[in-house]
């Protein structure tokens, strides 16, 4: 099955203008660590720093579920293992403990068509506002 990711970008040390993307997901193979590449790749940064997912009820929550990078969490992790969230909570992902980049990550829906052969998931399907520069 396929499933839609809404990723929108809500903090980071330049960040100026809107950006977000929707990107589609094979619900049986799409690793969050795969799900981070995808997000690089939209976006354009260099994947040069650590990262995280986590479900909070805001991004500065100090109750959290994280999945580390460093303790291999992210690339043993289903992306659709993520959802639905109960409550209030929210995924968010955040790379680059530095800069400071956050993302706010929501199931917008499911297909009940599969995966195509022809196509690599995860893939962005849309794609809307202005990117940011990583260095400036």
């Amino acid at each position: 099955m396929i499933i839609f990711l809404d990723v929108k970008l809500i903090g980071g040390l330049y960040f100026k203008h809107e950006w977000r993307c929707q990107i589609a997901i094979d619900e049986m193979k799409t690793t969050l660590e795969a799900l981070h590449l995808c997000i690089q790749k939209a976006i354009k940064f260099e994947n040069d720093h650590l990262y995280e997912f986590f479900i909070a009820s805001s991004a500065r929550s100090p109750e959290r579920v994280s999945y580390e990078v460093m303790n291999g969490r992210c690339m043993e992790t289903l992306a659709s293992d993520m959802f639905p969230l109960s409550g209030n909570r929210k995924l968010f992902y955040w790379f680059d403990f530095g800069d400071d980049w956050m993302f706010q990550i929501s199931c917008s829906s499911k297909s009940p068509e599969m995966a195509a052969p022809r196509l690599r998931y995860p893939r962005v399907v849309s794609e809307e506002g202005k990117k940011p520069v990583q260095y400036p």
